[in-house]
């Protein structure tokens, strides 16, 4: 493997000395960037904390500099965020490097250590390309900032041309986008050639490391970069402008097509306020073919999913506005589940794995999908004295479970009691029950058993249940 020059060019004398030319693009671009921000007020008041997602590169490099230079006078504190995926044996060396260059800019550098972990079917830059970004997800900012520029947006454009993505997938990367609970992203050089980054890093001396895993061209974006891209430019002077100005037009159509869905989901889309936003499956099936795809595809993405492909999609449809009325649909995406019940799509969590976890009087017992509180109760509840008799033991259901909640009804199964409370498949699954030793005593939102529940002057606990989000598990019925 062929070892990287761990750094290009002269270290500088000064950082605050070589002030770049008043023409220089990726000055001016920053600058318009920050006047943004400022203007737009994503920190909502006071100073908008920006940070920079360094890798150590030259382009990463570049807006460093530039932003240490201009973030002051813009009402804007600077830090940076090196995520080291430990992927690369010189990995220590370039957060080793990205430290001492922050240091002199006077800029905080976070090192984030993570471990990559590929799923079935993911390359390894995709995952740790995932991994990064739920990194700076967790950036202290208000903003994070990405040094992607023109180049990398025609060649994100092509890579999603090449698995015959949408409009959306086509729009390939914004300008900004995000924010609320999460820092936005903005990318103040993506209108810049690569060229214009390179002469400013050459014009300002500024050092960078080189990943030599951008050297091999088994991976398809470095590919593209070295083999296609420069054939392109020959060819096409406008290269590679005139591919981010198709990205642009993409990105309007994929909003125009969001549009369109905001107007079929009215009235479809209700918020249950505890299983999030559920959509009328009659008024997907009564759309036509194209913009019953539109509406599922937002609704998934409404709900944090990825888009399925074409062909996913089309089953999907397929399963969930032609099955019947009693049918049990379970559709695997995204590491989620859709199904149905009472005329509705839903997206719920998967099954959750068989626990059992002892409860010792807390007042909140966290369990692997949510927190059941122990609520102190007068005359009500399951009774403190019945608990004492055995231990007590929170698990899942697995099915034959049998309680009796008055004492002139008979015993009853909890699979009917359930079904009686008309409660979806999932929920059913995901509810946490408590034994005292073998005896099922109560089961929240359903009731306790007679042999356990709190009688006149007598303490108890009422039982309320808090599922995580998303949380629900599917499950048999």
């Amino acid at each position: 493997m062929r070892r990287p020059a761990p750094v290009r060019h002269e270290l500088r004398r000064s950082h605050g000395m070589n002030a770049p030319p008043a023409t220089d693009p990726v000055h001016a671009a920053a600058a318009e960037a920050l006047r943004g921000l400022v203007a737009s007020q994503v920190a909502g008041a006071g100073t908008t904390r920006v940070c920079v997602a360094l890798s150590g590169g030259r382009d990463s490099m570049v807006l460093l500099d530039t932003l240490a230079r201009l973030a002051p006078g813009h009402g804007c504190t600077l830090t940076a965020l090196h995520v080291h995926h430990g992927l690369s044996p010189h990995a220590d060396a370039w957060a080793a490097f990205c430290a001492a260059e922050c240091a002199g800019r006077g800029v905080a550098l976070a090192v984030v250590r993570v471990h990559v972990d590929r799923t079935p079917g993911e390359s390894l830059e995709a995952a740790a390309r995932a991994i990064r970004y739920a990194a700076l997800a967790n950036a202290d900012a208000d903003v994070v900032a990405l040094a992607h520029h023109a180049d990398d947006q025609a060649e994100t454009l092509l890579l999603q041309l090449l698995r015959g993505a949408g409009p959306r997938g086509l729009a390939a990367m914004a300008t900004m986008r995000g924010g609320g609970t999460t820092p936005a992203l903005i990318r103040p050089l993506l209108a810049l050639r690569r060229a214009d980054i390179e002469d400013c890093a050459a014009a300002l001396a500024i050092r960078w490391i080189d990943d030599e895993s951008n050297a091999d061209t088994r991976l398809k974006r470095n590919y593209l970069r070295h083999e296609i891209a420069p054939r392109l430019a020959a060819a096409f002077p406008g290269y590679p402008g005139t591919l981010t100005r198709v990205a642009a037009h993409q990105a309007e159509a994929a909003g125009l097509l969001d549009d369109l869905a905001g107007l079929d989901a009215r009235g479809t889309i209700v918020d249950d306020g505890g299983q999030g936003a559920t959509l009328d499956r009659a008024a997907l099936a009564a759309l036509p073919p194209a913009r019953a795809r539109n509406l599922l595809r937002w609704f998934l993405r409404s709900h944090g999913l990825p888009a399925p492909s074409a062909a996913r999609l089309a089953a999907m449809l397929c399963q969930l506005c032609g099955a019947g009325p009693d049918a049990r649909v379970r559709l695997a995406h995204g590491g989620r589940e859709l199904g149905l019940h009472r005329g509705r799509i839903v997206v719920h969590a998967p099954p959750i794995a068989p626990y059992a976890v002892q409860w010792r009087g807390e007042a909140a017992l966290t369990l692997p999908h949510g927190v059941l509180e122990w609520v102190p109760a007068r005359d009500a509840g399951i009774a403190a004295g019945a608990l004492a008799a055995a231990p007590v033991v929170v698990r899942r259901r697995d099915g034959g479970e049998r309680m009796r909640l008055a004492p002139d009804r008979p015993r009853q199964s909890l699979k009917g009691l359930l079904q009686r409370a008309a409660m979806p498949t999932w929920e059913r699954a995901a509810l946490p029950l408590v034994f005292c030793g073998d005896a099922l005593a109560a089961v929240p939102g359903i009731g306790v058993d007679v042999a356990f529940q709190a009688g006149p002057g007598s303490h108890g606990y009422a039982l309320r249940w808090r599922p995580s989000v998303p949380a629900l598990a599917s499950g048999t019925g």
